[in-house]
């Protein structure tokens, strides 16, 4: 497994935009083969501030995610909206085993 945790700033008047926008590329991203989880959360005290949690099943998941319609679409929309480039975290699993992430 390699979970992934993409921390983004966003331009406080554009939260609604992104919101919709990661949610689509979210929803449909949860439709791919190698994607296990795709998690959006919000800061509870910081609205404008979110990480997603992708969790992909083998190494190359990620660059077959980046590669669909839908990630292109998010990346165009979402970018403009961010108040700083985002940034990310890559992890390999630990626990649970690989074979227990359904």
């Amino acid at each position: 497994m390699r979970i992934m945790q993409v921390f983004i700033h966003v331009k406080p008047d554009k939260v609604d935009e992104f919101v919709a926008a990661t949610l689509e590329n979210a929803r449909n991203s949860l439709k791919e083969p190698g994607v296990a989880r795709f998690d959006v959360l919000r800061q509870a005290d910081d609205p404008t501030r979110f990480v997603l949690v992708e969790a992909y099943r083998a190494a190359d998941d990620p660059a077959r995610h980046k590669a669909t319609d839908h990630y292109a679409r998010w990346q165009q929309l979402a970018e403009p909206l961010m108040a700083e480039p985002r940034t990310r975290l890559v992890y390999e699993s630990v626990f649970p085993a690989d074979s227990d992430w359904g």
